[in-house]
């Protein structure tokens, strides 16, 4: 049965590639690299796509239909967080989330950590594969992630 939404190809070779289901975390391996008008697929990107397993055994995907596609950047600024991120973050616990609607597309994540584990939650949020799903599902192309290590606070931005 096919299978249509947004996918995060999170591995990909000249003979495969790996799809990750944005809505559900299921993950699809798809029988070959399909050469599209763009390349192939590539590590990082999001894809509007309709996917269905491939005869006779059903074990691997073939891309059906593509109807979109964007590469996914995810980089750490040297901005400080905003006024507005820092207000939100001295209402909250250390370890909490709060996550806000942006303007338009997107959405904003401010994380209070303790000050000396700052660097160490920006390194996880640049590595967490969850942050490209994240991007994906949103209909984003960049995460810039900032932070102020003196406060512990940590705002991810999910912008087009």
């Amino acid at each position: 049965m096919a299978k249509q939404g947004t996918f995060l190809v999170t591995h990909a070779d000249d003979d495969a590639a790996v799809l990750k289901d944005t809505s559900d975390g299921q993950v699809h391996t798809l029988a070959t690299n399909p050469t599209l008008d763009a390349g192939e697929l590539a590590a990082g990107e999001a894809i509007e796509a309709t996917i269905a397993p491939e005869p006779p055994m059903e074990v691997a995907w073939e891309l059906r239909e593509i109807g979109s596609r964007r590469s996914l950047t995810v980089e750490e600024s040297a901005e400080p967080p905003t006024t507005q991120k820092r207000e939100i973050a001295v209402d909250q616990e250390q370890g909490a989330l709060t996550r806000r609607d942006r303007a338009g597309i997107g959405e904003i994540h401010v994380l209070t950590v303790p000050p000396e584990r700052t660097e160490d939650a920006v390194a996880d949020v640049l590595d967490d594969e969850a942050t490209l799903v994240r991007a994906a599902d949103l209909g984003v192309e960049r995460v810039e992630v900032r932070c102020d290590a003196a406060e512990g606070v940590v705002s991810v931005r999910y912008l087009p």
